[in-house]
This record gives structure tokens, C-alpha cells and sequence, in this order.
């Protein structure tokens, strides 16, 4: 049971649901989710508007993290009906996805504007018909071959790449727990230049 009281804050992570998609490029967004509610002691436990949900406290703050069990293009809709419950600002909401035109391993923080051509952001944007939420931008990198963009989002990171996807996704912890500590200007100016290799954690300018 979640208590009565208004949540703070939205953590949406964004993925597509099943076996088949985990640990895919796609599903970094998720990955964050799971490190945030391990790291937390967050239980992604309840089902509320076709996404697994949990209640918990971030850096001292009251706040819902979701993975929506919708497919990645129809994000939207469960995340619009979760604002709505709860009572959350859209200002308020911190969306983790992967994004291709970052370098692999890269993280950057960007407070509102357009998707980018993210489909699962794109359908929170349309569904919300508003733009100003938080995004934490998790870099995935584009292929070096004629891979196709929908092949290579939905294969597995490669066994040299999965240690560092699993390090960007402590990154994002990192990176919201301190925007609800601090601001988001703060973890702008803390995060926006760091990269994550596969050999090492360094900070670089990236893409």
C-alpha cells in the first residue's frame, strides 16, 4: 500500500517488458530503474497502470520509480496516468533512456525540448502534450557496420560491453540522486561530461 501523501517525485526508466529484451541496448533506461530500486531498497513490487512501480526515498525525497510494461512507442500512456495519480509535475519527472547520438557510456542531463527522435520519449511527449520533464540521457552509441537502428537497439550488449552498462546505470543513480539533492543545474555541471568506457569510469568530453 502506498501512503496517502502526495510522492515528490516520477523516476520513469524507459524499456521494453520480456526476457528477450533484457540487457539490450533499448533497455539501459530499465537497468537504471533496477540499480535505483537495489541500491535503494526500493521494491519494484506493484503493478499500477501497466508498469511495476515502487515508493521509496531518494537523497531524502518521496518518490515513485516506474518501468513501463507497455512497449517502447506506447511509453506514454502509462507514465501520463501515473503523473495523474499521483499528483506529480510533469517538472517533476526524471525519464532515464538510452539515447544513440551519445557516444557509448556517455551520460548527459537535459532538462526539456524535443525527444530526439526517441520513439518512448516522443509518446510521453505527445501522450503528456508537454516537454518539461528531466531526462538523463544514457549514450548507446550508433553502429559502426550496416546494422540496421531497430537491430541494434534490440541486441545484447556484447560481454566487453555489459560491465560498462552496468557502471552507466550507477551513473544514473548517481546522477538522480543528485538532482533531487542538489538541482538539476547541479548535476548538469557534475555528470554532463562524464563518460563510462568499457575498460575504465573516466571524464571526457564525449560526443
Amino acid at each position: 500500500m502506498f501512503c496517502e501523501h502526495t510522492p515528490r517525485y516520477l523516476i520513469v526508466g524507459l524499456g521494453n517488458p520480456g526476457s528477450r529484451y533484457h540487457q539490450t541496448r533499448h533497455n539501459i533506461g530499465f537497468m537504471a530503474i533496477d540499480e535505483i530500486s537495489r541500491h535503494f531498497d526500493i521494491p519494484l513490487s506493484t503493478h499500477h497502470f501497466n508498469a511495476m512501480t515502487g515508493r521509496g526515498i531518494v537523497a531524502e525525497q518521496d518518490v515513485i520509480i516506474a518501468k513501463p510494461l507497455s512497449f517502447m512507442n506506447l511509453a506514454g500512456l502509462p507514465v501520463t496516468n501515473l503523473i495523474a495519480y499521483f499528483g506529480i509535475s510533469v517538472s517533476d519527472m526524471l525519464v532515464v533512456h538510452d539515447d544513440m547520438d551519445l557516444t557509448f557510456g556517455r551520460l548527459k542531463i537535459k532538462e526539456k525540448g524535443g525527444s530526439g527522435g526517441h520513439k518512448g520519449v516522443q509518446s510521453i511527449i505527445d501522450t503528456l502534450n508537454d516537454d518539461g520533464f528531466i531526462r538523463i540521457r544514457l549514450g548507446i552509441g550508433r553502429p559502426e557496420t550496416d546494422v540496421g537502428v531497430t537491430d541494434y537497439v534490440l541486441q545484447s550488449f556484447s560481454s566487453a560491453e555489459i560491465q560498462a552498462a552496468e557502471k552507466l546505470a550507477s551513473l544514473a543513480r548517481d546522477a538522480v540522486s543528485t538532482i533531487l539533492c542538489k538541482g538539476t543545474r547541479e548535476g548538469m555541471n557534475r555528470f554532463n561530461r562524464m563518460t563510462i568506457t568499457i575498460s575504465s569510469s573516466t571524464t571526457d568530453g564525449g560526443k
